[in-house]
């Protein structure tokens, strides 16, 4: 059964529960089963034709009836009643933030800054806005990222083009960056290679780069299908040319030597990713995530090969997962005994992030 509901007048916005159930009580819709895909529909007759499928109306618990109701803005719905009504239904599917959801969409089709969107209020929206706002508002309730849905994600200061072919840039990355800028800067490196590993979008190399205009930059990825996206980027954001995008596995595809490894390889435990929020399990690449029963089969591969492929006095940087701290300290320490140091940092909230191994 679906209830199409024009959202445009301020009291159908907010139409209740109780309100479809009354309507359908007064005999306001009559329904029938589609023969084909056996799914209830609707139909604003309340006369059957003699020859018609019987339209007895067909008894759904309240849930299901709610559930099943269709949400759709109208042309000429105004900006402020659009985001009161997308926030709803974003609230309604257990959206994280709502109301940012729903202004960050609306922002994009409209192709304006967020910040606009407040001094417009009154902005009536066009049949076309109305549409594409509608579908992607009930996209994000099926728990797509807003990041995909838009297309773009901002990191380290730069805009980033991402959708399912790669990992979504997260805040907590940025320290990688920072890492890798500041070991450049103490180690006085006229020209640093620098090697990132797992690339994805190529947030890493794009804004170590885009920081430290004499490095050279490899960005390595096993799927191709994500270096597609890399190279986008790249040729959006590099404007020095100087991230080179090889495929291959870990370190395998560099060329030579390098100073500094930084790698946000997958992490996540086999049973654990069969609990990750909606939005990252349905949506995101499993390539990037699940990395075997501990979490720990990647990290441990690119251990193994770091020495082939490290200069002297080089360091390399891993991203981990908040939980991992005590365990990749211990498997480093297993792996690379040669190590000057290894050490553990956590992120902003306090969690293990990063791992900081020096030779």
């Amino acid at each position: 059964m679906k209830l199409l509901l024009n959202t445009a007048h301020p009291y159908n916005a907010s139409v209740t529960e109780e309100e479809i159930l009354a309507a359908v009580q007064r005999n306001a819709f009559r329904f029938h089963l589609d023969s084909a895909q056996k799914n209830p529909t609707y139909a604003m007759n309340d006369r059957a034709h003699p020859s018609s499928p019987r339209q007895t109306p067909v008894s759904q618990p309240a849930t299901a009836i709610w559930q099943q109701v269709v949400w759709k803005l109208t042309p000429g719905t105004t900006v402020g009643r659009a985001l009161i009504s997308a926030k709803q239904r974003l609230e309604d599917s257990s959206c994280s933030t709502p109301h940012l959801d729903a202004q960050v969409i609306l922002a994009h089709v409209l192709n304006v800054d967020r910040s606009w969107l407040f001094a417009h209020h009154e902005y009536e929206l066009t049949a076309q806005q109305a549409e594409t706002y509608t579908a992607l508002i009930m996209r994000r309730m099926q728990y797509e990222p807003v990041a995909y849905l838009v297309g773009r994600k901002e990191f380290y200061g730069l805009d980033f083009l991402v959708d399912p072919r790669v990992l979504i840039p997260r805040p907590e990355t940025e320290l990688l960056v920072d890492a890798v800028l500041d070991a450049v800067e103490v180690r006085e490196l006229a020209h640093p290679k620098v090697a990132d590993i797992g690339t994805g979008s190529g947030a890493i190399a794009i804004a170590v780069a885009a920081n430290c205009p004499q490095a050279q930059i490899y960005a390595i990825d096993i799927s191709a299908a994500a270096l597609e996206v890399a190279a986008q980027n790249i040729a959006r954001l590099d404007a020095g040319q100087q991230v080179r995008l090889l495929q291959g596995d870990l370190l395998a595809p560099l060329p030579d030597r390098v100073d500094v490894i930084v790698a946000n390889l997958p992490y996540i435990r086999s049973d654990a990713y069969q609990t990750l929020m909606p939005d990252v399990r349905a949506y995101e690449p499993q390539l990037a995530l699940e990395a075997g029963p501990e979490g720990l089969d990647v990290i441990a591969r690119l251990l193994r090969q770091t020495v082939d492929y490290l200069n002297p006095g080089g360091v390399l940087f891993m991203e981990i997962g908040h939980d991992q701290g005590e365990a990749v300290l211990n498997l480093t320490q297993a792996l690379l005994p040669q190590a000057h140091s290894i050490r553990l940092r956590q992120d902003y909230h306090g969690h293990d992030r990063l791992v900081t191994v020096i030779f």
